[in-house]
C-alpha cells in the first residue's frame, strides 16, 4: 500500500493539519482538501507539486501570499522569493520528526486509518515539544 501525506505547519514548523491520499494521486488533491481549512497566514510555502493557477488564485483570495516555484514544464516562468523558499526546510524537519517515531517510519500498520492515527498521535506530541 502506498500513501502520500500532505501537511500544514505553522511558522515554527509545528504540525497543524494533515491529509492522507493514495500515493499515485497528484498533490493537487491534497491541496484542494486542505484549502478550505487553512489557518490565517501571511505566506504559503510549498514545493513544485502544488504549483497550479487555481491554487495560487484560491490562496490570493484568502489573502495569503504564495511562495511556490513553478513546475519545470510551465510555459510562463513564475517568480518566487528564493530566500523565503529556503525556510521550507522547517516542513521537512517536521516530517523528519514524525519519522523518529518507529511505528510511522517503518509503517507497521497496513490499515490506512490506523497508520493515520499513529501519525496524528506523533504529531500531537511533536506540536508540544
Amino acid at each position: 500500500m502506498n500513501t502520500k501525506l500532505h501537511a500544514v505547519t505553522d511558522a515554527k514548523g509545528r504540525p497543524i493539519q494533515f491529509f492522507m491520499s493514495a500515493g499515485q494521486v497528484s498533490d493537487y488533491t491534497g491541496a484542494a482538501a486542505l484549502l478550505s481549512s487553512l489557518p490565517k497566514a501571511g505566506w504559503m510555502l510549498a514545493d513544485r507539486g502544488y504549483d497550479a493557477e487555481w491554487f495560487r488564485e484560491a490562496l490570493k483570495d484568502k489573502g495569503i501570499r504564495v511562495c511556490i516555484p513553478g513546475r519545470k514544464n510551465r510555459k510562463k516562468a513564475v517568480k518566487y522569493d528564493k530566500r523565503r523558499y529556503k525556510r521550507r526546510n522547517r516542513i521537512e524537519i517536521m516530517f523528519g520528526r514524525l519519522k523518529d517515531w518507529r511505528r510511522v517510519a517503518t509503517r507497521y500498520d497496513r490499515c490506512p486509518e490506523t497508520f493515520f492515527s499513529a501519525i496524528l498521535l506523533a504529531a500531537t506530541v511533536i506540536f508540544w515539544l
